[in-house]
């Protein structure tokens, strides 16, 4: 959905967030809040809320206004949300009398500079999720939540020394690491979801290859195939790499390989056709990925056969 600029609300600080709703932000770059305990006074309403920092939100309740393009999300009581910097938040008509709900975690990108954390975050793939790929966790799960940040929170609520920082990013990073646990969980749950997401994905490759999409497209990418099946990349690269232990990137340049060999047997065709079929754009990066993979160029693997 595109929204104009006039219809877009920035956040840029954390405490753009807390003052929404009238919370006292804990400290510049980080804060923790029980956002019950704030307050929506019909301030000026926006189509969609970017964030300039990470946010992470336990949904307790009813009365869900997010959305992700344009379809609401129907949030389940205890379910976690994960927003990056840049992402983009399409929100839903907020009523004079809403009152906020759930508990939220905000630090900014500056806040992990010179730390451990700010060369891990990639790992954390899940906060390039889609909303419809949130993390439910159970009772005892939340419970663990919500005890790391009341630790967070105290932390920052007393008087702040040397060691604060490192001890509020310390709790950052073990409640991050609980959740990759919790998502392997939500995965494994999920396994016969996931096995049709799995078997789509592998007839979809070998249709893409087959039907000539390859030389019309190019070389198939992951992107293509999440988006066939709604899902966002990562959350898709995760799945794939969780329930076959190859990344999605591996099965495709797979089957690319196992196409080629058949065709390499074709004595009409040649080695630039081959590549053009493929979706490679030239025939020296055919060669290249081929000999990367195979141990021997097209040429030899079709001379030695």
């Amino acid at each position: 959905m595109k929204t104009s600029m006039s219809s877009t609300k920035d956040l840029v600080k954390v405490d753009d967030y807390c003052s929404k709703f009238n919370l006292s932000t804990l400290h510049p770059l980080v804060s923790v809040h029980d956002l019950s305990e704030g307050t929506w006074e019909g301030q000026e309403h926006a189509d969609a809320v970017r964030y300039h920092f990470y946010g992470i939100f336990l949904k307790q309740g009813e009365g869900c206004i997010l959305k992700y393009g344009r379809q609401n999300y129907d949030y389940q009581d205890g379910t976690l949300v994960f927003l990056a910097p840049g992402q983009l938040v399409h929100v839903g008509h907020i009523d004079k009398n809403f009152k906020p709900s759930g508990h939220a975690l905000l630090f900014h990108p500056d806040l992990l500079w010179g730390t451990h954390l700010a060369k891990t975050m990639t790992d954390y793939t899940f906060f390039s999720y889609q909303f419809h790929e949130a993390l439910h966790v159970s009772e005892k799960e939340r419970q663990l939540v919500l005890d790391l940040f009341d630790k967070i929170r105290a932390e920052l609520s007393q008087g702040i020394d040397k060691h604060s920082k490192e001890l509020v990013i310390v709790n950052i990073e073990l409640f991050l690491k609980y959740c990759m646990r919790f998502y392997d969980r939500q995965f494994i749950t999920r396994e016969k979801e996931n096995l049709g997401v799995i078997q789509r994905f592998e007839n979809s490759l070998n249709s893409y290859i087959q039907t000539g999409k390859a030389r019309e497209l190019g070389i198939p990418s992951v992107s293509y195939f999440a988006e066939e099946q709604n899902l966002s990349s990562n959350y898709f690269g995760d799945l794939v790499k969780k329930e076959t232990g190859k990344s999605a990137h591996d099965h495709i340049q797979a089957k690319i390989i196992e196409v080629a060999k058949e065709k390499i047997f074709d004595p009409d065709k040649s080695l630039s056709q081959i590549a053009y079929e493929l979706g490679f754009r030239y025939p020296q990066h055919f060669t290249r990925l081929f000999k990367n993979k195979v141990g021997y160029t097209p040429n030899e693997y079709r001379r030695m056969n």
